[in-house]
């Protein structure tokens, strides 16, 4: 299958232009059978596609899968694509500002997988140019997969990206992230398997199913076009990540207060049960 694995929406991201099913039809047109929705930290563009999706299924002209993910945005470590199997939510994920090792505990205790975002890419936005990522090698081997091609990134970004995943014998995957029209479709991740869901996409990756990734990049990025104002952008978003970090605290100690009970109810429970087999 032929699968766009980092899209941004109008419905889901302040900085997405495209709506959901307009985003569909353009990925239709170029051949692509699905598409993971990696809004920035919020599930509101999937929860969006789910109220309306027997009526957009009615309008398309085939198949589509719509997996539900998203692009979390760590305290220490830059933009982290998180995964979770069918069914699962967790509030917390829609709370940036998580430490990237405590990001991993969570996801995979709940059977998730996750993997950084252009890592090699923009200062504060990606793993290797984070304070965290100076020392990567303590910790990326507890990743998944590792985006290895992003339309928005420079072929020596990507190319670094994939040096990375073969590295660490990690599976790449590959992605547009669109934020309007002209971008769509424009990265790639092909996966020898039928995934109709997160959970089958989650199967394929940790069963090893072989997966590639590829594209074509942007004419003109918005860094590009913006030139040395970029800088300004940048710093701009760690100012509002640390900013928006610190609003969403109280809710987030909550929230892992909560995660913590039922982390310790669970592993009360599974030590019963162990205890009562013969």
């Amino acid at each position: 299958m032929k699968l766009d694995m980092h899209c941004h929406t109008k419905e889901g991201s302040l900085d997405g232009k495209l709506p959901l099913e307009d985003a569909i039809n353009l990925l239709l047109e170029k051949g692509y059978q699905g598409m993971l929705m990696t809004d920035h930290n919020s599930y509101q563009g999937y929860r969006n596609y789910k109220r309306h999706q027997q009526e957009i299924q009615q309008r398309l002209p085939q198949d589509f899968v719509v997996l539900k993910g998203i692009e979390y945005d760590t305290i220490d470590a830059g933009h982290i694509i998180v995964i979770m199997p069918t069914g699962v939510k967790l509030p917390l994920l829609e709370l940036r500002g998580l430490p990237v090792n405590l990001l991993i505990d969570i996801v995979h205790h709940f059977g998730g997988i996750l993997g950084p975002a252009h890592p090699c890419g923009e200062k504060y936005l990606s793993l290797l140019h984070t304070k965290k990522g100076k020392k990567y090698q303590d910790f990326i081997s507890r990743f998944d997969f590792i985006e290895t091609f992003n339309a928005c990134e420079s072929p020596t970004s990507n190319q670094a990206a994939a040096d990375l995943a073969t590295r660490f014998h990690k599976p790449g995957i590959g992605g547009s992230d669109f934020h309007r029209a002209d971008c769509a479709g424009m990265g790639y991740t092909l996966i020898e398997a039928h995934i109709k869901d997160e959970t089958d996409f989650i199967r394929a990756v940790t069963a090893g199913v072989p997966i590639t990734s590829g594209g074509d990049y942007y004419l003109h990025t918005t860094k590009q076009k913006i030139g040395r104002m970029n800088n300004l952008l940048i710093y701009s978003f760690w100012v509002y990540n640390k900013v928006s970090a610190l609003h969403r605290r109280r809710r987030r100690k909550k929230n892992l207060k909560e995660y913590h009970l039922l982390t310790d109810q669970l592993s009360k429970e599974s030590s019963h049960t162990k205890s009562r087999l013969p």
